[in-house]
This record gives structure tokens, sequence and C-alpha cells, in this order.
């Protein structure tokens, strides 16, 4: 089982990288859609509190795992298409979009930020940064949505290549 990653599979660090997030944006969907679903509930308070501070680890992640990716890059498997590598592109590209835009939001709002108990912004008493309110609030939902939407058809692809014969299986890269 090899650290870094090689021509037929994802190593080690990657595959933990991925399953990571895997997991962490599983409980970010659940929360969100708790949240739309069964707002005020004791589930809703449960998960909704642990939502920014999650979305906050994520996005650390995804940018260790691009700097990961970056350091593999010769080494990797190669993409089986065009299309597929312009699906993983857009799935990074919304995975760092939609943290950003939560963190622009969250900055322009004036309240405090301290996910996991480490400041990372103060709050002020001025008035909010409209602009940066009002593009959280119009973007972040929404595009995440498009993620699940993403990450729902990456799973779907993942199988339909691992169950037809004539397509190589892509799931054993990352699985193994």
């Amino acid at each position: 089982m090899s650290v870094l990653d090689n021509a037929q599979r994802y190593g080690v660090i990657s595959r933990f990288l991925h399953w990571g997030m895997a997991l962490l944006l599983l409980w970010q969907f659940l929360s969100a859609a708790t949240h739309a679903l069964l707002e005020d509930s004791w589930l809703d308070e449960l998960m909704w509190a642990t939502h920014k501070p999650l979305g906050f680890l994520l996005l650390i992640i995804i940018a260790l795992r691009l700097v990961w990716a970056v350091v593999n890059l010769s080494r990797r498997p190669a993409s089986i298409s065009r299309v597929a590598a312009l699906g993983h592109k857009a799935l990074y590209a919304l995975m760092i979009v939609i943290p950003a835009l939560a963190l622009i939001r969250q900055y322009g709002s004036g309240r405090a930020f301290s996910p996991f108990g480490i400041p990372l912004m103060d709050g002020f008493d001025s008035a909010k940064i409209e602009w940066m309110v009002g593009l959280g609030n119009l973007l972040h939902g929404e595009l995440a949505w498009l993620l699940l939407a993403f990450t729902l058809g990456h799973i779907v692809m993942a199988f339909w290549h691992r169950i037809r014969k004539s397509h190589e299986d892509v799931l054993a890269r990352m699985w193994r």
C-alpha cells in the first residue's frame, strides 16, 4: 500500500483525504437538508451547530488535497475522458467556492467566527457589509445543491464504470 499515488491507483494519503472529504460533505448535505426541512427541531439544532465549523474544516482539507494532487500530478491515474476531467475540476471549484462564499458572508455579517475555538474572524459593531452578505446569501446554498448534484453524478459514474465490463473500474483506484 503506497503513500504516493501511482498510475494504477491513488495512495493512502489521497484516499484518506478523498473519503474524509466524502464523510464531511455527507454531513454538510445532511445538516443543510435537516435545517431546510426540520427547522427548529432538536435534530436541526444538533446538526446545524456543526455546519460552519465543519465547513471550515472541509475547506482546509480541500486545500490540502489540492496541494497533494499537485505534488502527485505526474504519478496519478490518468483521467478516463475529458468529461471526467471537467467533472472533477467542477467538483474542486465548487468545493472551494462554496465555503469561500460562506466565509465572505460570515465576515460581512460582522459576527465573530471561531471554528473549534480558534479565533478566525473578530466581529465588528458597524453596519453589515451588505454586498458580502448578499453574495453569500445569493450563491452559497444554491451552489451547494449544485455540488450535491455533481457529487451524486460522480458516485453514479464511479459505479457505472465498475459494473460495465467495457469500462475501466475507476472505483478500485480510490477504494483499494
